[in-house]
């Protein structure tokens, strides 16, 4: 099989930029006391959209490190949660926003192995 192009590499650059902006903004986010509404919508559906963006992101930058980028952004829904029981942040951690976290990565990441496991050229049946 023939594996499909990933972007060319001055894209990809610019993916990773993005993705490290990117978890960088969620991480400030995730800390402040009382963060700006930035999206109407429930703190899941929230984490969801954040975790999403970066997976995303980070599939298109690093396209053949699926895994890696799976479980690094597992780890990193999970330190959030552990950084929010700091007292001073005044934030609540809930394992429910992890799982959220974790389910939004895992079916971007699931749609990025789908889209890299189908081959280039189909063959014709018939």
């Amino acid at each position: 099989m023939i594996e499909p192009p990933s972007l060319p590499t001055p894209l990809r650059a610019i993916a990773a930029w993005l993705f490290w902006a990117a978890a960088l903004f969620a991480l400030v986010m995730a800390l402040l006391p009382h963060p700006p509404q930035i999206v109407e919508a429930s703190d899941k559906v929230q984490h969801m959209l954040a975790f999403a963006v970066l997976a995303g992101l980070a599939a298109l930058a690093w396209p053949r490190r699926l895994l890696a980028i799976g479980a690094g952004l597992v780890a990193f829904g999970g330190l959030i949660e552990l950084l929010q029981l700091i007292p001073g942040l005044h934030r609540d951690s809930q394992v429910a926003d992890w799982a959220a976290d974790v389910a939004a990565a895992s079916a971007v990441l699931l749609l990025a192995a789908a889209i890299r496991a189908r081959p280039v050229f189909p063959r014709k049946t018939g």
